[in-house]
């Protein structure tokens, strides 16, 4: 079938909604953060300070947040390997059983 042929038929997306909807939305606060820093009323020496300290605040807040998701895969293995340690000796009895 050419695309001549094809052109009046409804071919569904393999792409999600929610992906779409999120790129759509990064991309508005993009571009509503940039209109934002065009028409601020501070100065460029302000303007960079102010971006500078949000920078700042941001980057900690990351590494904050890659502590704590460090920590829960920390917590996640070790629940992992205790109830691996608990499950082996169960494993052998089926494992004879069968």
């Amino acid at each position: 079938m050419t695309d001549y042929e094809r052109s009046g038929d409804y071919q569904q997306s393999d792409r999600s909604p929610v992906g779409f909807a999120m790129t759509f939305l990064l991309i508005g606060l993009g571009a509503g953060a940039l209109l934002g820093l065009l028409f601020a009323p501070k100065s460029g020496k302000q303007l960079r300070r102010t971006l500078r300290r949000r920078y700042e605040d941001a980057r900690d807040v990351i590494e904050d947040l890659g502590d704590q998701a460090s920590e829960v895969i920390d917590k996640g293995a070790e629940w992992a390997s205790t109830a691996k340690d608990k499950v082996a000796p169960l494993g052998k009895v089926i494992r004879r059983r069968i």
